[in-house]
């Protein structure tokens, strides 16, 4: 029977793509793993595999196409004894979910995972001297559980055995066929949200003056679209602190001193990811993301990063950060910026996190709001240090180098006093730099 195959979704971002470049043409033979195309999705350029076994029947999506939406036919696979004249003149199968290589690959795989799902399906089953089909998924998993595929009713087109069916067989439930078929209740529209004017009237606008048109590719879209989203839908609010920078300067130029030995050289910025981690765990209600209708409390601080990019922005994640030193965020910051300014980010490197810092001082920016990038509950935008008068120790008048810093806070999540605590506690531990080493 032929087999639909879909555009993925290799981001958690993602609902469109462009398709690149296709690997196979019309006629070609793939195995499960073998790489057919390559997808831009909204950050990154990726390889895509296959997962059925089979001969590329026809190719729907032309290579270099844009907008591709997530589940649209983008090719059909034909199985054993088809042909193309079986396209069209039969019901076509859904394939499993095609797989991202490498890095990507491992956003999908469980922490631990064992390597039998990187192994061939076994061949397909006989019953009554027939073939039963089932997808190369619902295999392995049949084999991994001792499952007899010819005892197993499929619910998916034409009777085909799909990865549901084998995990309700396994959990002793029946799978109900006719449930494929019953027509799903449709979901609710989404109220549509204004968003400005129309493209057609800004055109109009601006009909009597020269301009070049830019297209948006796939990260501006994305971009626009979420932070448009969060800043109608999160209730931010604000909380606004100086920090006083010398003993922290002080103390970083003795450390690098110290470090010039091993090539390493420490930024104001390792020490507010470092000040950050310690603080969510000093405020540990404050270390939690909106869930919809519950929040998340993590016990290990990972902190995303906002690394800005040739025509957009990468979050990297840098997990467990209140248990690295100083010198390793360095390093792994200096990585992750690195491949992120290449693209070359895998999905689950700049996924997740609780907490975002946006550091623009290094631009002049002396304060400025950051957005909040959902689920996050809180993002410290970050401001220049710039010499100042303050008030000393002792009362008396002098200078010293200071640093705006504002925390954007979701309301839903941390109320003002917990977010007040937690910005006192970056505070606390940027004043006091000798304390996070302890």
């Amino acid at each position: 029977m032929p087999i639909e195959i879909l555009m993925p979704a290799l981001s958690p971002t993602m609902e469109e793509g462009t398709l690149a470049k296709w690997l196979v043409k019309e006629g070609d033979t793939v195995s499960s793993g073998d790489v057919m195309a390559e997808i831009e999705t909204d950050k990154a350029t990726m390889e895509f595999e296959a997962v059925d076994e089979g001969v590329i029947g026809k190719i729907v999506i032309a290579e270099g196409s844009e907008g591709v939406k997530v589940n649209e036919v983008i090719a059909v696979l034909l199985e054993d004894g088809e042909s193309a004249d079986d396209i069209g003149s039969a019901p076509v199968a859904k394939a499993e979910p095609a797989a991202p290589t490498a890095a990507a690959a491992a956003e999908a795989a469980p922490a631990g995972g064992s390597d039998k799902a990187a192994t061939p399906a076994p061949a397909a089953p006989v019953k009554d001297g027939e073939r039963v089909f089932a997808t190369p998924l619902a295999r392995r998993i049949a084999a991994d559980k001792g499952l007899d595929l010819a005892d197993i009713a499929g619910s998916g087109p034409r009777g085909r055995i799909v990865k549901a069916d084998v995990e309700n067989a396994q959990s002793g439930t029946k799978p109900a066929a006719a449930a494929a078929s019953a027509p799903a209740k449709a979901a609710p529209a989404a109220a549509s949200v204004a968003t400005g004017p129309s493209t057609d009237a800004v055109l109009k606008t601006y009909a009597d003056r020269p301009y070049e048109e830019i297209s948006l590719d796939g990260m501006r879209k994305t971009i626009a679209a979420r932070l448009t989203e969060a800043k109608q839908s999160v209730p931010h609010f604000y909380l606004r602190r100086d920090i006083n920078l010398d003993a922290l300067l002080k103390f970083r130029s003795q450390l690098n001193k110290q470090l010039e030995p091993r090539g390493v050289k420490l930024s104001v910025n390792d020490f507010i990811i470092k000040a950050c981690a310690l603080a969510l765990q000093q405020v540990p209600e404050a270390n939690a993301v909106w869930a919809g209708d519950r929040t998340l409390q993590f016990e290990k601080s990972d902190v995303a990063v906002a690394v800005a990019i040739e025509g957009g922005l990468f979050t990297p994640v840098l997990k467990d950060a209140e248990m690295k030193s100083l010198s390793a965020l360095s390093a792994e910051m200096k990585d992750l910026a690195t491949r992120a300014r290449d693209r070359k980010l895998a999905p689950h490197e700049y996924s997740g996190g609780s907490f975002a810092i946006s550091n623009l001082g290094m631009f002049g920016i002396d304060n400025f709001d950051a957005i909040i990038n959902p689920p996050h509950a809180a993002i410290l935008a970050v401001g220049a240090g710039t010499k100042k008068p303050i008030v000393g120790a002792d009362g008396e008048l002098t200078v010293g180098t200071v640093m705006s810093t504002t925390l954007s806070v979701d309301h839903r999540v941390i109320d003002g006093a917990l977010g007040a605590n937690l910005l006192n506690a970056i505070k606390d531990n940027l004043e006091n730099p000798m304390t996070m080493l302890a």
